[in-house]
């Protein structure tokens, strides 16, 4: 099958289609012949040499995938074969075929496309986690998220509009704040232009918000930590701009602030698997319903991943990028 790999660490530019055997499914496992694949931060970040799967995981880049299961392990229930499913995928997602544990499938249902499918898992299965599990989300409650427009942020905004969240958002342009504004943000805030802790501060009249999405880290923490009303969690899933960050912890302790955070892909499939059945209860319907729907930015060709990559990194996207393997059949 042809996959996209890439012979040593570096640019975008080092993304090159290959040919390579199939993967053979595990016991628990299904064969998808992928039709599209998504693109994440993640695999910008592997692909640099910073972000090695796990053990036992395709080396080939890719964390979601839709397609139609033609194979499965001999523990995988046998109504699964012919089905089409968006899967969260520990890797191997970047080519024709591509294995993932029967559970961490979805059903995609008549009238959703194939395409938006496939954007859906890792940016579903991350927010739902850390903004609802994590960041104990509740209907009322105010959310600011920072990368607004990135394909986490946009599927953050809908998923706390649908329950009845206020949302707030910084982004680095006003198109991007617009964009924002389009999928349901309450407030978009140029942060080039205007203090999100001061903006935040306005807007809530001092209140603050109960949760932050961090994808930024770094100096940005105790930015945050100034916005958070009494009770508030913070939850980094991301650290694009720096590991470290100091905190003035009395702030911590007087206002009874929580930290948090996770990485999704070193979890057990046990976890992931549960993460699935209580996104196929809460979440799912929403977008199998056509309530909700990811917001799509480019598609590009399985042999143009390195193209994917480089409007990934420059930023300038609005929503999820994908990959066209085999398109819609």
């Amino acid at each position: 099958m042809t996959a996209i790999g890439f012979e040593a660490p570096g640019g975008p530019e080092v993304l090159i289609p290959e040919q390579v055997s199939l993967p053979e499914p595990g016991d628990h496992d299904v064969l998808i012949r992928v039709a599209f694949a998504g693109v994440n931060r993640p695999d910008c970040i592997q692909r640099a040499g910073h972000y090695p799967a796990p053990p036992g995981a395709s080396p080939i880049i890719g964390l979601e995938v839709a397609g139609e299961i033609v194979a499965i392990g001999k523990d995988v229930p046998d109504e699964m074969i012919g089905q089409t499913v968006a899967a969260l995928t520990p890797g191997g997602g970047y080519s024709e075929y591509c294995t993932a544990p029967w559970n961490h499938c979805l059903p995609v249902p008549q009238g959703m496309d194939l395409k938006s499918a496939a954007a859906l898992p890792e940016t579903l299965f991350t927010v739902w986690h850390n903004v609802f599990e994590r960041g104990m989300a509740r209907d009322g409650e105010r959310l600011l998220i920072h990368g607004g427009t990135s394909g986490i942020g946009t599927m953050a905004i809908m998923l706390a509009k649908a329950f009845d969240m206020e949302v707030i958002v910084t982004c680095g342009d006003e198109a991007k704040c617009e964009a924002a504004r389009k999928v349901g943000a309450d407030l978009a805030i140029n942060y080039r232009e205007t203090d999100f802790v001061e903006a935040v501060k306005s807007h809530t009249g001092g209140a603050g918000v109960n949760i932050v999405l961090d994808m930024v880290s770094g100096d940005y923490v105790p930015r945050n930590l100034q916005c958070l009303a009494e009770d508030g969690r913070h939850v980094t899933i991301a650290v694009l701009g720096g590991a470290k960050a100091e905190l003035f912890m009395p702030m911590v302790m007087m206002r009874r602030l929580t930290l948090t955070g996770s990485t999704l892909r070193p979890r057990s499939d046990d976890f992931k698997a549960a993460l699935a059945d209580e996104i196929a209860i809460n979440a799912w319907p929403l977008f199998a319903s056509g309530e909700l729907a990811p917001v799509m930015d480019q598609t590009f060709p399985l042999a143009e991943a390195a193209a994917a990559h480089a409007r990934m990194e420059a930023g300038e996207h609005i929503g999820k990028i994908v990959l066209e393997v085999a398109g819609e059949g």
